[in-house]
């Protein structure tokens, strides 16, 4: 296991009715503070509303910043930037999923920056300092509620960016499983594979003496596969939304990868084809990570996949490890599949004519992977191998 650093400040309020927490916890930074919310089902269902109540009891200011789409852009972020500057606000409270957290984060971000925000998701700077975030979270996937990470597309120029900071990190979060009863069908599959996609991320890794880290993925997938199909079949079960919700969380708040070298290439491939295609985030891992696997299943990755095909899935420690590394991404291709996600990028209505600019751009700062090193044509292979 190699050296770590392990702080994760989050404030987590978990269960029902934490919202009632809400301007406790607001009022410990701020009492005048930007809302960020998502597009019409945050208002549909209520949540908005308690919101808002709660914090207008309190006596918190607050200003709205609404309509952030599921792969968040730029141009909100500045708005965002924009309105803390004019009204002197200094605390952004995020309502809604992943993509509302992170406009959240790097709004701000920007505001304690005096140039270009996305100069941090192109590295040519990193934030010195940073509004504090609060997260009211409404779907279980990203992550992004405990995470030191933010994604953004910059429609501009088509590029789907990711920066990381332990600045933007939530000062607090709400998680009520309740808020995810209502979430479409093919947005709590798409949310699922995402939770898993994270924890492959950090357990496929080089480093195999972190068996601690190892073995919660473990636990955290088996969780994700015993009940995604629940929350898809009674999307009102509090058991199997509360553990897919808490699933979420710990993929992504840093725990899992402590100690390890971390591979994160099919994230950055599939945010080439999203940017694009504004294909939810979850769909395209669905269609890349098991030709990844594929793809980099040679004689040194074998171990890890067969431990995964035995911890995971049961396949017997008997089997040929080959053999039983195999018929493990065939597994997690079906069970991808059985959710209801695509798992071919003709079934995404994407075909071949853009796979080489994308496989250029996903390597636009160097190799991707640790599993395996990956060029521009590596990922053009992988891309082909997902039409």
């Amino acid at each position: 296991m190699l050296n770590f650093l392990c702080h994760i400040p989050t404030r987590v309020l978990f269960g029902r009715n934490q919202i009632e927490q809400l301007a406790e916890e607001v009022k410990r930074y701020s009492r005048r503070i930007l809302v960020v919310t998502g597009r019409e089902s945050v208002k549909k269902y209520g949540i908005y509303q308690r919101a808002a109540g709660i914090l207008k009891k309190a006596g918190i200011t607050y200003f709205d910043l609404s309509g952030i789409k599921p792969n968040p852009l730029l141009s909100r972020v500045y708005e965002g930037i924009e309105l803390c500057r004019k009204e002197n606000i200094d605390f952004v409270l995020a309502v809604g999923s992943g993509s509302v957290i992170d406009t959240a984060k790097t709004i701000a971000a920007g505001v304690k920056y005096k140039g270009d925000v996305w100069d941090f998701y192109l590295k040519k700077a990193k934030p010195r300092d940073c509004l504090g975030v609060g997260t009211v979270l409404t779907l279980a996937a990203a992550g992004s509620e405990t995470s030191v990470n933010a994604v953004i597309t910059n429609e501009k120029t088509q590029r789907k960016l990711a920066f990381g900071s332990f600045l933007i990190r939530p000062k607090f979060s709400i998680l009520d499983p309740v808020y995810t009863f209502t979430v479409p069908r093919i947005h709590s599959a798409a949310g699922i594979v995402d939770i898993m996609s994270h924890v492959f991320e950090q357990y496929f890794s080089p480093t195999r003496s972190a068996g601690v880290q190892d073995r919660i993925s473990e636990a955290i997938l088996k969780t994700c596969i015993h009940y995604g199909p629940v929350v898809l079949k009674e999307p009102k079960n509090y058991e199997a939304r509360a553990n897919i919700m808490w699933a979420g969380s710990l993929a992504l708040n840093g725990f899992l990868g402590l100690g390890k070298i971390e591979d994160w290439a099919t994230h950055r491939i599939e945010h080439e084809v999203s940017a694009i295609y504004d294909l939810t985030h979850g769909i395209g891992l669905a269609i890349i990570f098991p030709n990844w696997m594929k793809y980099v299943l040679n004689e040194e990755a074998v171990p890890m996949f067969s431990d995964y095909g035995n911890n995971v899935w049961g396949l017997g420690r008997n089997k040929n490890p080959l053999e039983i590394s195999k018929q493990a991404i065939l597994k997690t291709k079906g069970f991808f599949a059985g959710l209801g996600a695509a798992v071919s990028l003709k079934e995404a209505g994407i075909n071949e004519e853009r796979l080489e600019e994308m496989s250029k751009k996903a390597v636009s700062f160097g190799e991707l992977g640790e599993v395996k090193k990956l060029n521009d044509r590596d990922v053009l292979n992988i891309l082909k191998m997902s039409l």
